[in-house]
This record gives C-alpha cells, sequence and structure tokens, in this order.
C-alpha cells in the first residue's frame, strides 16, 4: 500500500503527512530543531500549551525563515484552560509568533486544577468544544481549523451527536490525534473517524523513547528488508493507513531527517506489524494520569474502577 504525502482534511485544506512532534522536547533544544526541520523539508510542526515549549517553537520558526504560509502549525488547549478557550488560543499564538494556526486541537477532554494536577468534574469538556467552535467559526483569520485529541469512540460519538443536534454552531472536528503504534493500533478509533472523513494524527508512533519495538523481530525483519532503520518502518506505518498522518519527533539533525524516509508497506507487512498487539500490548500515554479514568478507551476500563 503506497504511503500518502499529505491527508485531505474536511475543511478541504491539506495536511503533510509527515511532521515534527515536540512533545518532551526541552526549550535548548527543540528551538534547534523546528529550525533544522523546517530548512529541511519538514511542512509540518505539532506543539501543544502544555509542553510549556510554544516560545521556543516559534523562534525556530523565525529563525528558519521559511514563508508561515508554507508549512502546517498545530498546537493545542491546554487541560486547566477549558473555560479561558479564547485567552488561551491567543497566548499560543503570541507565544508561537504567528497570527493563525491551521489546527487547534482540544489536547484531552479531560479538564483540570493549574498545573493538571487533579481533574475538575464541574467542567464538561463538549461544553469547551462548543467553545472552540464558536471561536472557530468568530475568527476564519486565526484558526483554518480545529480538532480533539485523545478521543476514543465512545467520546467521539458524544460529539457527533451533539452536532447533529446542533449543526450550525457545533463543528466536526477535522482531526483527532492519538497515540498510534503496533502495540495500540487503535484500529476501532481509525475506522470511526475514517468513516467520517475525520483525519487521524499518530502521535508516539515509536512507542515513546527507548521503546521495545525498536528491537521488536517483527519491525527489524522488516527494516532489514527495506535497508531502512526499524523507525522508518514504524513510521511508515502510519503514514501506509488511510486517512492518517503522523508526528515523530526528536531534536537530534540525523534522526530527523532519517525520520522523514517513508517507505511503502505491502498489506501483508501491515498486518504483520499490527500482530505485535496481540502478544504485546502498551500504551506510552495512559489517560488515566488525567484523574479521569478510560476516557473511553477499551484497554483502559481498568483505570474506571480506581
Amino acid at each position: 500500500m503506497p504511503a500518502s504525502k499529505s491527508v485531505t482534511l474536511n475543511t478541504g485544506a491539506e495536511m503533510p503527512t509527515v511532521g515534527l512532534g515536540t512533545w518532551k522536547s526541552k526549550p535548548g533544544a527543540v528551538e534547534h530543531a523546528v529550525e533544522y526541520a523546517l530548512r529541511n523539508g519538514y511542512k509540518s510542526v505539532d506543539t501543544a500549551a502544555a509542553y510549556q515549549n510554544e516560545s521556543e517553537v516559534g523562534l525556530g520558526i523565525k529563525n528558519s525563515g521559511v514563508p508561515r504560509d508554507s508549512f502546517f502549525l498545530t498546537t493545542r488547549l491546554d487541560n486547566p484552560d477549558h473555560l479561558v478557550a479564547e485567552q488561551a488560543l491567543d497566548k499560543s499564538l503570541k507565544n508561537l509568533g504567528t497570527t493563525y494556526l491551521d489546527l487547534w486541537l482540544m489536547h484531552w477532554p479531560a479538564p483540570m486544577t493549574a498545573g493538571s494536577v487533579a481533574p475538575v468534574k464541574t467542567i464538561d469538556w463538549l461544553d469547551t468544544w462548543k467553545t472552540m467552535s464558536k471561536i472557530y467559526k468568530a475568527h476564519p483569520e486565526k484558526l483554518r481549523a480545529i480538532g480533539v485529541s485523545n478521543f476514543s469512540v465512545k467520546y467521539l460519538q458524544r460529539l457527533l451527536d451533539a452536532q447533529k443536534q446542533d449543526p450550525e454552531n457545533i463543528v466536526i472536528p477535522a482531526v483527532n490525534q492519538v497515540e498510534l503504534h503496533p502495540s495500540c493500533p487503535q484500529q476501532d478509533v481509525v475506522d470511526f473517524c475514517r468513516e467520517r472523513n475525520i483525519v487521524v494524527t499518530a502521535y508516539s508512533p515509536l512507542g515513546s523513547d527507548n521503546s521495545p519495538l525498536l528491537t521488536n523481530e517483527i519491525v527489524k525483519k522488516i527494516a532489514a528488508k527495506h535497508n531502512v532503520q526499524p523507525a522508518n518502518v514504524l513510521v511508515s506505518l502510519q503514514a501506509n493507513r488511510p486517512g492518517v498522518n503522523v508526528l515523530p519527533k526528536s531534536v537530534t539533525n540525523s534522526r530527523i531527517l532519517s525520520n522523514s524516509t517513508i517507505i511503502d508497506l505491502t498489506q501483508e507487512e501491515i498486518d504483520e506489524l499490527q500482530s505485535i498487539n496481540n502478544t504485546h500490548h502498551f500504551r506510552a500515554c495512559h489517560p488515566s494520569w488525567t484523574g479521569w479514568g478510560s476516557l473511553g478507551f477499551p484497554d483502559c476500563l481498568d483505570a474506571d474502577k480506581e
């Protein structure tokens, strides 16, 4: 199955298939990573208010000298900011040194206290989505698209049911960004989104830092066959899934370059990689840290008993 170069959002915009992720990329390193990536062919950069590196990402963008309209920029609404979404958006725009975002995501459907210390159960994330929809409709000069992140099928269904009841005021998300790799394929989420024209963005495609997937025998076998690194196979897996794009992250020049090398995988290879989940399932980022339990993810339901 050939890998894609871009995916089309339900707004009509094109979003590059491969973007630079910046989760855990610290100030001092992330600005260089962004500058280097943009100067070396990357057309998409992803960050978040919660990463506390938006200003440094903005500096990297500025230092790259790359025109703002030549790349796709994404950031997110932080969990403690559900009641102050518009102010949070303006702060993100200022930190990033840009007048608009190509995509603004709700980071988690999990309102939390300052510093994301504890859940705030008196706030409904759906009300926050209604606010984001209102801002999107009122300020096309600031927002080209809005979407969600870490949404299970259960939560997406609730959003879409509300949208059917109030289509004038509630927007269908353009994107759902979730953890995707062979040990967390989330095919139910991918299929649900694909059927409804919602693009899925894969974060942690390697399974995060020091991932066992990089030494998995299936991954290594396919990498050797294609004469690439195991990381290339893991990134390429997501790029070969229709309606999916992917965010490898690194602050090392050689890996930033290497991660952008995408190979075409056969359906047999895709199936073999996805089968790793049958014997070795894990998540790099379990939703229970939010204090909101499983957030509807079937493999996380134990968190609802805690």
